[in-house]
């Protein structure tokens, strides 16, 4: 992997699918030595996941790059003792079996903070390790529908929508790398690991922002509002004669900067005289903000408006976004084995940024070479 400030650590990745991997990956992307326990055989269930590239799981290739593959079983012996072998010289360890499993495999938090007092322990799952939804099982749609964000994500009035990228797994594992280096911090302080327990639901909802607060305010249910947002105005997408932009005009400055652009007089309007007041009336704002934005295209419209200071940027598809000049120039999409995958957003002026990434590892093919570094 390449060089990085987590040079010298150990993680030890017996997660799967999407959270864990992806706590995994971001360590290592910064320079930590990341061993992936997988069961014998099938390994980690994403490596059959799409969309496939030369017969490769890009799903699979994306969040284990970089990482060491072992093939054991954990209820066996030879599969327990490449295990305590790893943990012994491990730094921190994350997994995302439902609670309860490792305690019954033997590796609770109270039975590795006896046999490993300076291991980090990471457990994520859906729920949590308490609480009464603790057990229940848990994909990311299961958590977005439970959490709120679909009930807020959508045009109003239609059917309740997904997010098209799966927050619920995502939001926990960047909680989960957080926390992990927050507690190998004070480990060094204390010389003690400690166990971490983040929860799919929390970290989603902890993410509801502005729906959330508007209901902790009022005690109002809010619904999906669109693109708009819950507290500014104007802040939403608007139609141009050939596609929509995006204007976030935050507050009175911008929005005046915004209607001298447009030629409109409405910083006047008292209906628009605050944030408060432009939100109140955001659905008439917006379709006077329309009716002057048809008479250009966006391209004419997002230089005018970016010259004058005003947030704005077009609409794009993945395509564009991911083809990007500015994806390029930020080498957000790296090769990793031969496969082009999203690159690491962390830009460090310490650490190079590469374009090159070591593969995901084939099932077990490090397993050999862990053996024997491990006397076993």
């Amino acid at each position: 992997m390449p060089e990085g400030p987590l040079d010298g650590l150990l993680v030890v990745d017996l997660s799967r699918v999407l959270a864990g991997p992806f706590t995994c990956m971001l360590l290592a992307d910064l320079g930590a030595r990341v061993v992936k326990v997988e069961r014998p055989g099938t390994g980690d269930d994403s490596r059959a996941y799409g969309p496939f590239l030369r017969g490769e799981s890009l799903y699979f290739a994306r969040v284990n790059r970089g990482k060491e593959s072992i093939a054991v079983d954990l209820k066996s012996a030879d599969g327990r003792a490449v295990l305590d072998a790893l943990l012994g010289r491990a730094d921190a360890v994350v997994e995302n079996f439902r609670p309860g499993v490792m305690d019954r495999l033997g590796y609770g938090p109270a039975a590795l903070a006896e046999r490993f007092p300076r291991l980090v322990a990471l457990s994520l799952s859906g729920f949590g390790h308490s609480g009464p939804w603790s057990q229940r099982p848990a994909y990311d749609a299961v958590v977005q529908a439970m959490s709120g964000v679909m009930a807020i994500t959508g045009e109003p009035g239609r059917a309740w929508a997904k997010p098209g990228v799966p927050i619920a797994d995502l939001s926990a594992g960047l909680y989960g790398a957080v926390a992990v280096l927050a507690a190998l911090r004070e480990r060094d302080a204390t010389g003690r690991g400690q166990h971490l327990d983040i929860a799919m639901f929390d970290t989603t909802v902890s993410l509801l922002e502005g729906a959330a607060l508007r209901f902790l305010a009022t005690g109002e249910n809010p619904g999906s509002i669109g693109n708009a947002h819950f507290a500014i105005a104007p802040f939403d997408t608007f139609a141009c004669s050939d596609r929509a932009i995006t204007i976030c005009a935050a507050n009175d400055a911008l929005f005046g900067a915004l209607c001298g652009v447009l030629g409109l007089a409405l910083a006047a309007d008292e209906r628009y005289a605050s944030n408060a007041l432009r939100h109140e009336h955001r659905e008439a704002l917006k379709v006077e903000l329309e009716a002057a934005l048809a008479a250009d295209g966006a391209a004419g419209w997002l230089e005018r408006l970016g010259a004058a200071g005003v947030p704005c940027g077009p609409v794009m598809d993945v395509a564009e976004a991911v083809g990007s000049e500015q994806t390029a120039a930020r080498r957000m999409v790296v090769d990793a084995g031969g496969l082009p995958v999203p690159g690491n957003p962390v830009k460090s002026s310490a650490h190079p940024d590469p374009t090159a990434f070591p593969p995901a590892p084939a099932l077990d093919a490090d397993g050999p070479a862990l053996r024997a570094e491990l006397g076993l």
